[in-house]
């Protein structure tokens, strides 16, 4: 197997789910492209804001990859290359596109309400308590550990072989080029919101943004220590998760999805190029070094195949912007696709070193490893080696920053909602009600705690965050199937991802918690450590009880039809 045929393979498979899988599924559910959307239905130019598909979708795709179509595949390749790309293409179009399209949808047809609301309308008010405070504590995870990984991406020094210490201008080019992104970002949401200008020179401001960025961080790189990043990310991501979407998320996910794109495009090109050969085995073993092919394959392979982060996206950010119910099937199932196919390009990166070759090239992250992949594939074009691996490390870290910018508002949205009800009048709440609803208070309560976990470093976060990444489709799962029952639509599609990947989490988070609670017998556990077994501990129990009521109502005999409009 080589790399061009890998390519080949997942090219005409995610483009026929597309143009088959997925446009069966819009014509089973029905979409309306006369019907009113919650982005013009509920506008308030603050989360409810309309905008051109192809804004939206650089939001989408650019939230939901974030760090994971990348490490993923590259830490599951220990068992091998055929194992990851069957997960990847399987999953990716049959589990991860289904739920985000049934994410989207069901909130659009509920007023761009989230997945808890969903549960709420559906399966009933406690389960939405329970679901936001799993919801609340997974953002958490995935703060910690998206902000650790970029920390590194931006870590001006860092540490060789010998020990030595060393100023890398590489990371340092990727951070003043991020920081840049920051600034240009809310500049573009001023003209995108007062400039009303065609798209084609949106997008050549856009574009032109871009390439300034790129060549000004690359000829004047930042030096600062992971730790010192640590604080600015967060920093960052206080102010990014209170403003309005408009001002940063919008414009910033716009700007950074043409790098993204740029980045896969040149991938895709760079192996065709290069047609890199594979050097991993086909088949390792069912179980490396301690590690079990089941569940760690499925877990470790996160958002490349299906991930719960995607739901809250979907219901969270990305509904409240869509512009007409056509749209969500590019927006959703098209950007789900597009993520797999970064994860096989990950996979074809990983497969295309000898063993041993990327640690004697210092290459001991998994986004180093792909960017120095990728950066060798292209070389073989002619293209300067060090700009493209600067670039490459760029994009790794955009898609991150993105996520994070995606996922600490949701968490914050998810703490508040806990703490108020549909019935509760602003003027009538409690000091306390007004205290933890208040968005400042929500968000720093989340990033503090979040700023705590990743102090452990991502690598040691990763299990329990694929675990509980898991665990969250699959209560988006079931709220979907619920609600396309109760609406009498068909969600027969969703039960065997459902069922399955209850199997896959609920083994894994058991084997987690047995895991630190032997640690905390031995040798004790650290504070990072121990905030991750109390995490472990409540995400499995808050899951089973969702999951168990959600189940209950799928199995009762079908009632009078609930909320949300009957099927087309």
């Amino acid at each position: 197997m080589n790399g061009i045929m890998m390519m080949a393979i997942a090219i005409v498979v995610l483009g026929g789910a597309y143009l088959i899988y997925g446009r069966y599924l819009a014509k089973k559910w029905g979409i309306d492209p006369k019907a009113k959307t919650p982005a013009y239905e509920l506008e308030d130019g603050v989360d409810y804001v309309p905008a051109d598909t192809n804004v939206v979708f650089g939001h989408q795709f650019a939230s939901i990859a974030g760090a994971g179509p990348i490490n993923g595949p590259i830490q599951a390749a220990i068992f091998g290359w055929l194992p990851v790309l069957l997960w990847l293409l399987i999953g990716g179009v049959f589990f991860g596109a289904v739920q985000d399209f049934a994410s989207m949808y069901a909130s659009v047809k509920n007023k761009g309400r989230t997945i808890g609301y969903i549960i709420e309308e559906y399966i009933g008010k406690l389960g939405k308590k329970l679901f936001l405070l799993f919801c609340w504590l997974f953002c958490i995870l995935v703060v910690a550990a998206f902000a650790d990984v970029v920390a590194g991406t931006f870590n001006g020094f860092v540490t060789d072989a010998s020990g030595a210490v060393a100023s890398s201008a590489t990371n340092g080019a990727v951070a003043m080029t991020s920081l840049i992104f920051i600034v240009e970002a809310v500049a573009l949401g001023c003209i995108l919101k007062y400039g009303k200008l065609p798209k084609w020179i949106n997008t050549g401001i856009a574009v032109l943004m871009l390439v300034g960025a790129v060549a000004l961080g690359m000829n004047f790189p930042v030096l600062l220590s992971r730790n010192v990043w640590h604080i600015i990310i967060f920093i960052y991501i206080l102010i990014a998760c209170v403003v309005p979407v408009w001002a940063l998320l919008q414009p910033r996910d716009y700007l950074n999805s043409y790098l993204l794109i740029f980045m896969i495009v040149g991938a895709v090109v760079g192996v065709f190029v290069a047609n890199p050969q594979c050097n991993l085995e086909a088949f390792t073993s069912f179980n490396v070094d301690g590690q079990y092919l089941f569940p760690i394959l499925f877990v470790t392979i996160a958002c490349g195949a299906v991930s719960g982060f995607h739901s809250l996206v979907s219901s969270g950010t990305a509904s409240k912007q869509i512009k007409n119910e056509k749209n969500m099937l590019p927006v959703s199932f098209g950007a789900m696709l597009m993520e797999t196919m970064l994860g096989v390009i990950a996979l074809i990166a990983v497969a295309s070193f000898a063993k041993g070759e990327a640690a004697a090239q210092g290459l001991t992250t998994q986004p180093q490893i792909f960017a120095g992949a990728i950066a060798n594939f292209l070389s073989a074009a002619g293209l300067p080696h060090e700009m493209v691996y600067t670039l490459i490390n760029l994009a790794v870290s955009a898609f991150a920053l993105t996520s994070l910018d995606s996922v600490a508002r949701v968490g914050r949205l998810s703490f508040q909602e806990f703490f108020l009800d549909d019935d509760v009048d602003e003027k009538n709440m409690t000091m306390f009600q007004k205290v933890v609803t208040n968005k400042y208070f929500a968000t720093v309560i989340t990033l503090v705690l979040a700023y705590l976990l990743a102090k452990v470093g991502y690598a040691e976060i990763w299990p329990l965050f694929g675990s509980a990444n898991q665990l969250l489709s699959v209560l988006a799962l079931v709220a979907c199937a619920v609600f396309l029952k109760k609406t009498k639509r068909q969600g027969a599609m969703l039960w065997i991802p459902m069922v399955f990947m209850m199997a896959v989490t609920f083994t894994a988070l058991g084997m987690t918690i047995y895991k630190l609670s032997n640690a905390l017998m031995s040798t004790g556990l650290s504070l990072g450590n121990t905030l991750q077994l109390i995490f472990a501990v409540l995400l499995l129990i808050l899951g089973v009880i969702v999951a168990l009521q959600g189940i209950k109502k799928l199995t009762e005999k079908s009632g009078k039809q609930q909320a949300g409009e009957p099927a087309n």
